[in-house]
């Protein structure tokens, strides 16, 4: 697992003592691990046009791209929103997209708010489960989201795509039955999204102050 460099600078990160929410844009299209995941999952073959990264927490395999709406929070551990408890940060971060959602979708949105859930073998690619504080709209899910926690702080990451998640299939080495049913979700067009950068700035006002930083992670 070593040998696939980290997404962030995780330990830069983790000194850093405001909160921030990050506005993150990769250059290149970028596969990222979960943090137990192995590249034993890919298919060797189909990853040359590809950058490989690995991010610490949860979850399975994201495609990132960069039109996607990645938008990420580090809580320092003395921060009102900092909880010691995980489902619960996840539950705010999901209500905070939940809000700024309502306004622009014309269909119910909910967040999740029990644990983990889906068929384990599916749970390969992050989007084909369910975890606490993703958001659905119209019961489909929009929003990703995945934790790292240390002593520092806590770093949540958040995702809607811009294309389907199932650009990942030929990319596995072997592909489970009934992944592609359960990677059906929501992207920027179909939730009727045209202006990420105007979603991003909503969800910096409703989360609360925080400095607010744009990345280019440039795979």
């Amino acid at each position: 697992m070593s040998s696939v460099p980290d997404l962030y600078h995780y330990d830069q990160l983790r000194r850093v003592n405001v909160a921030t929410m990050f506005r993150v844009n990769v250059a290149r299209s970028t596969l990222v691990l979960g943090g137990s995941q192995s590249r034993e999952v890919l298919d060797p073959d189909a990853l040359a046009h590809l950058a490989l990264r690995r991010r610490r927490g949860g979850g399975g395999l994201v495609l990132l791209e960069s039109a996607d709406l990645v938008v990420d929070w580090w809580i320092p551990a003395g921060d009102s929103r900092w909880s010691n408890d995980v489902r619960e940060t996840s539950r705010r971060v999901g209500r905070w997209w939940a809000e700024v959602l309502h306004d622009a979708v014309d269909d119910e949105v909910t967040v999740h708010e029990g644990g983990l859930e889906g068929d384990r073998d599916l749970r390969v690619v992050c989007f084909a489960g369910r975890g606490p504080g993703e958001v659905f709209v119209g019961g489909e899910k929009a929003v990703g989201v995945t934790q790292w926690r240390v002593r520092e702080g806590v770093f949540v990451s958040s995702v809607i795509h811009a294309s389907s998640s199932l650009a990942i299939l030929p990319l596995l080495r072997t592909v489970p039955d009934g992944i592609e049913t359960s990677l059906r979700h929501h992207t920027l067009k179909s939730l009727g999204v045209a202006n990420a950068d105007d979603l991003a700035e909503k969800l910096h006002a409703v989360s609360g102050p925080s400095a607010l930083v744009h990345v280019s992670l440039d795979g």
